[in-house]
């Protein structure tokens, strides 16, 4: 197996680094192309072994599987550069760019182009990502359990019908933002009542870490859990009934709403950059015919 990333980022570089641990392929396996003049992004990828470029039609010539981890703005032209090499019998695409749809891509590909598109969350970065992905009109069975064995290296992977990326990235692919306030209100708390700055935003994460491992652990719901520490008259249900009164559970189920509606709009407006009556036309003759996977 061989694979590509278009664009060689920090989400980029974590998906390979992810491969890599968990022994799926080796460095010398991986390819990035950036941009010239920005060789941050590529340094970390040279640094562990794989090969980069400043060419995306390197890129994709000697990749079967293609990461696209390029901002969301820049798919349309970056395909269309690639289209004329693409093989659908070889290729597979899989996109990571943010409100991009499948159908978007796949009119920036020749036809019968196998494309996968993804939701992911920045905690990829240290390996516990929380990860959906769909699959597209030609993409087969094998290249889903492809996509979910790669995905599930660096966290959760789930596969989903497209419709429902967008409610995704206002629960996960936005999630980290919403867990970090949460951490650093937890802090100030505890700063208000009198503890040392450091020593709060230690006792903070280590409080959200310990009870996320509870719920995943124990298999219990989050309401039983809660029930376990809510003594009659206690501190915790006092604490608890202040939350409530103030709408916290609320908020948060309103911020969901937005951060979905918000994705929804802006996938509205990147796809408006892209052409779908016309399809490039096909670089390749082959009698290759991938079933839907359905």
């Amino acid at each position: 197996m061989s694979i590509g990333f278009i664009g060689a980022g920090k989400i980029a570089f974590a998906l390979g680094r992810g491969f890599v641990k968990a022994e799926l392929i080796k460095p010398s396996g991986i390819i990035a192309s950036a941009p010239k003049g920005v060789p941050s992004a590529i340094r970390d990828f040279e640094q562990f072994g794989a090969k980069v470029t400043n060419d995306n039609s390197e890129c994709v010539e000697n990749s079967k599987v293609i990461f696209i981890t390029t901002k969301g703005s820049l798919i349309p032209s970056v395909l269309r550069e690639v289209s004329p090499i693409v093989d659908p019998s070889k290729h597979l695409f899989i996109s990571v760019a943010a409100g991009v749809t499948i159908d978007a891509i796949e009119a920036c590909l020749p036809p019968e182009s196998k494309v996968i598109r993804v939701m992911t969350n920045t905690p990829c970065l240290v390996g516990e990502a929380a990860t959906a992905f769909s699959t597209g009109t030609h993409a087969t069975t094998e290249d889903s359990r492809l996509a979910n064995s790669l995905l599930g290296s660096v966290g959760y992977s789930t596969q989903l019908d497209e419709s429902m990326l967008d409610a995704v990235c206002g629960l996960s692919g936005s999630g980290p933002g919403y867990v970090y306030m949460v951490i650093e209100a937890l802090a100030d708390g505890g700063v208000r009542v009198g503890l040392p700055r450091e020593l709060s935003l230690k006792l903070a994460c280590q409080t959200v870490l310990g009870t996320v491992k509870m719920v995943i652990e124990t298999g219990s719901h989050p309401s039983q859990l809660k029930e376990e520490v809510c003594s009659p008259g206690g501190s915790t249900i006092t604490a608890l009934h202040g939350l409530e009164s103030s709408g916290f559970r609320g908020l948060l189920i309103d911020a969901i709403k937005a951060a979905t509606i918000r994705t929804t709009e802006l996938s509205d407006l990147a796809n408006q950059g892209v052409e779908f009556k016309q399809r490039l036309p096909k670089h390749h003759n082959n009698n290759n015919n991938n079933g839907a996977n359905k």
